[in-house]
């Protein structure tokens, strides 16, 4: 649970990942007319991130080179899995907010068929590589700050 260096370089890491890839979606997101107004939205995907960099990658680092791609891959994943789950949610309170569903049964399936509109607007071939090759390379940043600051 104490800081490491490894979790820091993870955090660092997967939070400009999280970063940089928010920017990437805002065009897509513009051109299907879904939202127009982003606020926080990169912001808080950064944080995602870098939360997950520090708790799940940086946790794990120091099991070999192997066990840093698998586990930046699935760190990346995770990061993916909470970002699309927190903007749904923030998506889903803000129609809500303007009497768009019947009960709250409905709001709470509104976040998951969100959440699967935003997977399938940012599902391009240059978003998914850069997540892939940002996820390895967070990995093995995490496990080369893990082999060099004990």
């Amino acid at each position: 649970m104490f800081p490491t260096a490894a979790k820091l370089v993870a955090a660092v890491c997967l939070g400009a990942l999280g970063w940089y890839v928010s920017e990437l979606i805002k065009p897509l997101v513009t051109e299907a007319k879904v939202i127009t107004a982003f606020g926080w939205f990169s912001v808080v995907n950064a944080v995602i991130g870098a939360i997950v960099g520090w708790v799940f990658i940086g946790s794990r680092a120091g099991g070999g080179m192997s066990a840093a791609i698998g586990i930046g891959i699935t760190g990346m994943a995770l990061m993916v899995l909470w970002g699309l789950g927190l903007q749904g949610a923030n998506e889903m309170i803000a129609l809500a907010m303007k009497n768009r569903y019947d009960g709250p049964v409905e709001a709470v399936t509104a976040v998951f068929e969100l959440s699967i509109e935003y997977f399938f607007l940012m599902s391009t071939v240059e978003i998914w590589m850069t997540l892939i090759v940002g996820g390895i390379v967070s990995g093995i940043a995490a496990e080369f700050a893990a082999r060099r600051w004990r």
